[in-house]
């Protein structure tokens, strides 16, 4: 289906010449010189992107603006006028004008900007800002979607619209499991680098040596395991963009190379001489307070300020309820598909318990619960039941001090296993040991895999087992691909 672009314009002549010059574009053209006909049409047909001239006899294009963004606040309006006074700009850009041009048109600066309209518009449709559970039938289980009717994503998505095409460096903040890679991803999917690589780097995964190795290559014999050259992720990444996740456990020494890297776009290889020019557009994350870093003297201030040339701030769930229900229907969609189940639903009472939850842990816990209450739900609806133990072995985790637990982690699993226990022993009679021993042990292989960007090499020393053990398991558990 091609994006629509509604035209509003009482000038017929116009009408016409914008309808010549947007014939040869991927656009349905829809236009209209009546505003309240427009406004139908708003509503109708649901266009992507809106030109609205202010001039207007009836109502003006302010008027036409404010109703339309009530309809649809995700329509990008483009508001034109042939009186080139400020007080317009500004009238139309506070009632949510996605931007302003004046006439005579310059038609190619407006046919890029109505193609930006459209593409933030696109991107703005996947965030749902409807207020309501609507039905996701768009979505593809197999596609990362981030989702928001909240002000402040709203605001968010607005801000990846005006800065996807620049080549700004980018630091995004929040909790953990707050979506920070997804947002990093939409910022790339939308930016004109995104026919070239989109490498995920996660900087608390792997010791100092490995991730200097790791994100700027080496060569052969600079330490002892490197028998060959290896490239970087820099070089891997050229004419790309990198995101460099949990930037704020970075060594002092690596952060002086990254530096380096944003302020001159050049390195050298672990071990080598030769300088290497790059072309890579840096996304950083963080769920530290970096500013708190820089006092403790752990991050460095001016590598703080060269990344937060833009600066995201992801609010944790529990500043966001209203999104709840959008991520229940949506995570429901997923998981029913992915396990061949016919769940309509969540019951009103078990969404209610839903949305009193802290959710500490964010996007990702509730994710993980959907998951695990789809896989036990044994009717079509998912009632209180199917969260109950759940929410509790959440709850009992997060009451542990991990510093204290002592090596075993015997306090972290009692925590975990005591709320459910009773029904693991009803479902798997005479075999609990096996089934909570491989399910530990593939969890583990599967989250170790996962922190090392699927590197094998990396994994196997983040476990402390052997590559041939790695290998064993992987093929065991069937996790991912062989690397």
């Amino acid at each position: 289906m091609k994006p629509k672009l509604l035209i509003l314009d009482d000038d017929t002549a116009i009408l016409q010449m914008l309808k010549a010059v947007f014939s040869g574009d991927d656009l349905e053209l829809i236009l209209e010189s009546d505003s309240d006909s427009a406004l139908k049409r708003v509503i109708t047909e649901h266009p992507n992107a809106a030109i609205f001239d202010i001039g207007l006899p009836v109502k003006s294009g302010i008027e036409v603006l404010r109703e339309a963004k009530k309809m649809d606040p995700a329509l990008s309006v483009i508001v034109a006028t042939g009186n080139k006074t400020t007080q317009n700009a500004i009238e139309a850009m506070r009632h949510g004008a996605y931007d302003y041009v004046t006439k005579p048109f310059d038609l190619k600066k407006l046919k890029t900007l109505v193609s930006k309209a459209v593409e933030c518009n696109l991107l703005n449709r996947k965030v749902r800002f409807t207020k309501d559970r609507e039905q996701l039938t768009e979505y593809s289980a197999e596609e990362d979607i981030m989702i928001g009717s909240s002000p402040e994503m709203i605001e968010i998505w607005k801000m990846v619209g005006k800065v996807a095409d620049s080549d700004a460096t980018i630091l995004i903040q929040g909790e953990s499991g707050t979506g920070k890679e997804l947002l990093a991803r939409a910022i790339y999917d939308n930016s004109r680098r995104r026919n070239r690589p989109f490498l995920a780097v996660n900087c608390a995964a792997m010791p100092e040596s490995l991730l200097e190795s790791e994100l700027f290559g080496h060569e052969k014999g600079a330490f002892t395991d490197a028998h060959s050259r290896r490239i970087g992720k820099f070089e891997q990444c050229n004419g790309g963009t990198i995101f460099l996740d949990e930037i704020g456990e970075m060594s002092m020494a690596n952060q002086g190379k990254l530096l380096r890297v944003l302020e001159n776009q050049e390195f050298e290889r672990v071990g080598g001489n030769e300088t290497i020019k790059v072309d890579v557009r840096v996304i950083a994350a963080t769920n530290r307070t970096l500013v708190n870093s820089i006092k403790e003297k752990t991050f460095r201030m001016d590598l703080f300020y060269r990344l937060r040339v833009v600066s995201f701030y992801l609010p944790p769930l529990r500043e966001r309820v209203e999104d709840i229900p959008l991520m229940v229907d949506l995570f429901i969609r997923k998981f029913s598909t992915k396990y061949g189940k016919k769940i309509k639903g969540i019951a009103p009472d078990a969404l209610d318990m839903l949305i009193a939850h802290p959710w500490e842990g964010n996007i990702r816990e509730l994710k993980n619960v959907i998951n695990s209450a789809t896989v036990f739900c044994k009717g079509d609806i998912l009632m209180p039941d199917d969260f109950e133990s759940f929410l509790q072995a959440k709850a009992g985790f997060k009451e542990v001090d991990l510093d204290s637990a002592g090596e075993d982690y015997y306090a972290v699993f009692w925590n975990m296993l005591e709320p459910v226990f009773d029904g693991i022993c009803m479902k798997n009679k005479g075999a609990i040991y096996e089934h909570i021993n491989m399910g530990l042990e593939k969890a583990l292989i599967h989250m170790a895999m996962e922190k090392s960007n699927n590197n094998q090499v990396l994994a196997a020393k983040l476990l402390g087992i052997s590559r041939n053990t790695l290998r064993d398991r992987l093929e065991r558990y069937k996790i991912g691909a062989s690397a």
